[in-house]
């Protein structure tokens, strides 16, 4: 049981795989971008490695503070994200036709990919105070409902249906693992069903189309089609083995459109083929499981919740954006973790593992409602 506050013991108490696994992923995306370059650093792998070692060392930093800290902070994490939407409501920088990020100066902050951490800290915070007998009665969920619907709610507006899906399926999941009863998350599943003639009123005309895309390519090969018809001839002319590194021909060409963020799996499926394809998919596979067997060793419902919560929110976006480029869904804009270019997106999911493994480190500590 590890309950000092001793550096050395909290640094071999990591989990290695779950570091290998990270380093391994964004060595690859670094590759990647700098395929998608043309065989150059810039301007996408330079400043890519440039994030990812800041990220990094605020994850070790992270990781080191006791789990306690993040407990008692998660509703102000929370807060202070939805105050950064609301910012951005009113005075958000425009790109690509949305409103999703702050001008920093030095760099763009997307505070929907924060509040996707702080969504599942607070949520997490919100369970662990509750008692058996609370969790079994209806009226405890109103507040959680309502921590996922505002963000939800705000993002939609910017728009970014993509990261709102994001957010509602990890508040769900973690509201289901809270311990309540199955029928009752089948309820809210229906009601959110019976939602989506309502989102489909409110979405954009471009999201609507690329809902009807997504059915039939064919229809607009062109114009709203293009994007996963470029991406699945990347993907399908790349073989088994694939081109080559430097040598896809639609990403080389300039045929695939974001290479260097959404449809970076398609440029690699290109040059590296199925089987490394395959193995990139294996890879995060690993990370997930290795993230999820973290979770379930925590003793405290925090610690639990959040990771099983953060692991989920990591899940959704490696099959969203994968499942995206293949053209199994539809293109809703989702990063792909690690190998996309991005900063906020890559350090927000690193303080996000960086949470984790805090978790983790802390694991036998027994505050609050635990686990036996």
């Amino acid at each position: 049981m590890i309950q000092s506050f001793n550096v050395g013991e909290k640094i071999k108490a990591f989990e290695p795989y779950l570091l290998l696994s990270i380093l391994a992923i964004v060595f690859i995306g670094l590759v990647a971008l700098y395929s998608a370059a043309g065989g150059h650093v810039s301007p996408w792998a330079s400043k890519q490695f440039l994030r990812f070692g800041l990220g990094f060392v605020a994850m070790i930093m992270i990781a080191l503070i006791d789990i306690r800290f993040w407990l008692t902070y998660s509703y102000v994490l929370y807060f202070f994200s939805l105050l950064l939407l609301i910012f951005v409501e009113i005075k958000g920088h425009i790109g690509m036709g949305a409103q999703r990020w702050i001008d920093l100066g030095v760099f763009h902050l997307q505070p929907s990919e924060v509040m996707k951490v702080t969504l599942v800290m607070a949520l997490a915070r919100y369970f662990h105070a509750k008692s058996d007998l609370e969790i079994s009665k209806t009226h405890t969920y109103i507040l959680p409902l309502l921590l996922i619907a505002l963000p939800c709610a705000l993002v939609l507006r910017q728009p970014d249906l993509g990261t709102m899906l994001i957010l509602a399926a990890t508040g769900v999941v973690v509201i289901f693992m809270s311990g309540i009863q199955l029928w009752k998350v089948l309820t809210v599943l229906g009601m959110g069903g019976a939602t989506l003639p309502l989102l489909w009123m409110s979405m954009h005309s471009y999201q609507r189309k690329r809902v009807l895309t997504f059915l039939d390519p064919e229809s607009d090969p062109l114009g709203s089609g293009y994007h996963i018809m470029q991406s699945k001839i990347s993907i399908g002319s790349g073989g088994f083995w694939g081109k080559g590194f430097l040598k896809g021909t639609q990403s080389q060409l300039q045929f695939l459109p974001e290479k260097q963020t959404d449809f970076i799996f398609a440029h690699f499926a290109e040059e590296f083929g199925v089987f490394g394809g395959t193995l990139l998919i294996m890879l995060y596979g690993f990370l997930v499981l290795i993230a999820f067997k973290m979770s379930f060793e925590c003793k405290s419902y925090y610690a639990r919740l959040y990771g099983v919560g953060f692991t989920a929110l990591f899940f959704f976006y490696v099959f969203i954006n994968i499942g995206m480029v293949m053209g199994i869904l539809p293109v809703v804009g989702v990063p792909l973790p690690f190998m996309s270019y991005g900063g906020t997106s890559m350090i927000s999911l690193l303080i996000g593992f960086g949470v984790l493994m805090s978790a983790y480190v802390h694991r036998n500590l027994r505050f609050g409602r635990t686990y036996n």
